[in-house]
């Protein structure tokens, strides 16, 4: 237990870490990216020349844009076509949940009402009064609306869209902002629809006639279709939710991705791993701006991180909602009792060095699953300090307890 891993001398500390940023970084999907190509391209220029202070200033800079860079949506949409439960859904919360939307309330102002997510507070939904309940032309409307602050729209009908509606979205698309039409209450259609004709009810062709009736109002018109989100705000991982997740991380830039894939629901195992993805990203960033290239010594494994580790390990259980108030509600909403959630789980318990496995043991298997698992950093001779081994344990013990609780659930 008291040995070291081999040292290696500065220049070799160079040439792996940059052959470790290609591995990390040059081979991830586009798509999945929370820093800018710009960036990478940028520290990847540092490592080659070997100014690892300049790579760290680099990151230093981009990790501080996506903790700080606001991401504002706009849902618009009539009265009664579901935009308080959408809200409350792309935030994560009940209608009774504090800070949620009011559903079923009577519409009476005419103002935008912003809504902070609970977890990611640079994330602010705001609620557009419909513009058919306001006289003002789109153009006007957005101007009052302050259309400039926004990254997105999501226009929400539970019927027909409306000719304003799609005035509307011309005039976003006129000043070179994104929208996304959301056509909600689907699964009342379907339900409604197999009480009229239950010998003959086919789901997917109801489907598919609710979505032709959208497109033919583009039609007619005389615009082009864009891509129409049916979706059940009381059911989300059915039907086109998770692909205007999907949608929308695609379409953000890269510093806003983060925070914005931190935020969304655990809906599905694939959004779980997306969740998973950019945290692990994030580790590495924060791992290289630091500059971590040390070896790591065995001895005393703990003693000097045990309370920030902690922290972290905390952190994580909440953004995946594993944490202890989280596993409240579900066990509240499941009707199952909290400590049979918790013995389906790791993360509760990692920290507990009373058990069989102590922390210096579980670090070491785990470095050693690390290497030979990712052909990552330790298979090319980059070492960073202890803890961020520990806190990639302890983002894939959470991510893996959150697809538990989400199959059991």
């Amino acid at each position: 237990m008291g040995q070291y891993f081999s040292d290696t001398s500065k220049n070799e500390d160079r040439g792996d870490l940059e052959s470790s940023f290609t591995i990390c970084f040059k081979t991830t999907n586009t798509e999945s990216k929370n820093i800018t190509q710009e960036t990478i391209d940028s520290i990847e220029l540092h490592l080659t020349k070997g100014n690892i202070q300049g790579a760290n200033s680099v990151i230093r800079d981009a990790l501080k844009n996506i903790d700080n860079a606001p991401i504002n949506i706009a849902v618009t949409g009539e009265f009664g076509a579901g935009k308080s439960s959408l809200i409350n859904a792309l935030m994560g919360v009940g209608p009774e949940d504090e800070g949620a939307a009011q559903v079923g309330v009577v519409a009476t102002t005419m103002m935008r009402t912003p809504y902070k997510h609970p977890k990611i507070q640079t994330l602010t939904l705001w609620d557009l009064p419909g513009i058919g309940t306001v006289n003002f032309p789109p153009k006007d409307y957005l101007e009052k609306m302050k259309f400039q602050e926004y990254d997105f729209f999501i226009i929400v009908s539970a019927t027909r869209f409306t000719k304003l509606e799609l005035d509307l979205a011309k005039a976003i698309k006129f000043m070179k902002k994104n929208y996304y039409f959301v056509r909600t209450k689907v699964d009342l259609d379907l339900d409604n629809e197999k009480k009229r004709n239950s010998h003959t009810f086919d789901r997917e062709k109801t489907l598919q006639q609710i979505r032709s009736m959208c497109v033919n109002t583009f039609s007619q018109n005389n615009m082009d279709a864009p891509q129409i989100f049916l979706i059940s705000n009381s059911n989300l991982s059915d039907y086109d939710f998770p692909v205007l997740m999907d949608t929308l991380v695609k379409d953000l830039p890269a510093q806003k991705r983060h925070n914005f894939m931190l935020s969304l629901a655990n809906i599905t195992e694939p959004a779980i791993d997306r969740k998973h993805n950019s945290m692990q990203q994030a580790i590495w960033w924060e791992a290289c701006k630091d500059g971590l290239f040390a070896t790591v010594p065995v001895v005393g494994i703990l003693m000097d991180d045990v309370e920030k580790l902690k922290e972290k390990l905390n952190h994580y259980r909440v953004l995946f909602g594993v944490d202890d108030e989280s596993l409240q509600v579900m066990a509240k909403d499941s009707q199952v009792p909290v400590e049979q959630l918790k013995k389906m789980i790791k993360s509760p318990y990692l920290l507990e060095t009373e058990k069989e496995t102590t922390l210096g043991e579980m670090f070491l298997k785990y470095l050693e699953k690390f290497a030979s698992a990712t052909g990552g950093p330790l298979a090319t001779g980059l070492y960073f300090r202890k803890t961020f081994y520990l806190q990639f344990l302890f983002l894939d013990t959470v991510t893996e307890d959150a697809k538990i609780l989400l199959r059991q659930i």
